[in-house]
């Protein structure tokens, strides 16, 4: 009876062993997700690339945060839990080196003057931005686009008061294809997204401004390996070919 009672109890045991085993196995699978903060003008491009990557890699999964590059940096200052970085600019990137491993540069940009749709006002040049009959936007001071913005204008010498002065350079791509502005300078691949609702201008390389895209590592990050594989792969041939059909000139 003894025996009987042993070998029931054993025969019990042995799918709740299996069922435990089988919820390790489950939880295993479970993807690793990985936060990217990018600057707002790797919007379009990066959710490509994101996707590509998880097809690439089964076990992870990407998530980015959108944003100027100046909000991103105040995240990560604040202790915003993410794995890596990308922003518009070196020194952002440098800024936060307490915070992030060594950066690499996957891409850079050329700004390009945005006016709304057919350029009713006749905008041919960066010298035109500084006419009274105009309603200009520009990034803020602390957006990259906005500091490559001034530079150009410095540069030319011509003063230009724009009628507000916003968070990243997609508001104000939004404020010239909204009509609330004439015109904006923004990155030429930004200008691109919104073909067919603006018009854009060119500013010849010798007055232009050359914006780089450094990406890095959190060191706060949980997953140390896989941000440092994907940081990596955005150097890739696969990854660069998303850039350079975006618009993006080789790092």
């Amino acid at each position: 009876m003894h025996t009987r009672r042993t070998l029931l109890a054993a025969a019990l045991l042995v799918p709740l062993l299996a069922a435990c085993g089988g919820e390790d196995k489950t939880d295993a699978k479970q993807p690793t997700t990985l936060t990217v903060l990018a600057a707002a003008s790797l919007t379009d491009v990066f959710k490509q690339a994101g996707a590509a990557y998880e097809k690439e890699h089964p076990g992870t999964k990407v998530t980015f945060s959108f944003a100027g590059s100046q909000e991103l940096a105040a995240q990560v200052r604040q202790g915003a839990p993410a794995d890596a970085l990308v922003t518009a600019d070196t020194k952002t990137m440098n800024d936060l080196g307490k915070e992030t491993n060594a950066p690499t540069v996957i891409a850079k940009n050329r700004l390009t003057i945005a006016t709304a749709k057919d350029n009713p006002k006749h905008i041919t040049s960066l010298k035109d931005l500084s006419r009274d009959d105009l309603k200009v936007v520009l990034a803020a001071p602390e957006v990259p686009v906005g500091r490559y913005s001034r530079k150009v204008l410095d540069q030319q010498q011509l003063t230009v008061k724009p009628v507000s002065q916003e968070p990243s350079v997609r508001a104000v791509l939004s404020k010239v294809s909204l009509g609330e502005a004439d015109a904006g300078i923004v990155y030429a691949t930004d200008a691109t997204t919104a073909k067919g609702k603006i018009s854009t201008t060119a500013i010849p390389d010798a007055q232009n401004a050359v914006a780089s895209y450094p990406a890095a590592t959190l060191k706060t990050s949980q997953h140390a390996a896989q941000a440092t594989d994907f940081v990596k792969w955005l150097s890739s041939t696969e990854a660069q070919k998303l850039l350079r059909e975006a618009g993006f000139q080789q790092p």
